[in-house]
């Protein structure tokens, strides 16, 4: 039988608008963590909105 993780946090990345979850590297400061990736965290600038289902 796999070990599998379906119960860690997850969280939205302002620029790709994709899921990310929690990783052991951000154990200590999970709540700072926004982007989910260091390609991400230097385009912050290009945030896109997020789109409203209507």
């Amino acid at each position: 039988m796999s070990h599998r993780k379906p119960y860690l946090p997850t969280k939205i990345c302002p620029v790709c608008q994709l899921p990310f979850s929690w990783r052991k590297k951000w154990e200590r400061n999970w709540e700072e963590v926004v982007y989910c990736s260091d390609k991400c965290r230097m385009n912050k600038s290009t945030i896109k909105p997020k789109s409203e289902n209507v």
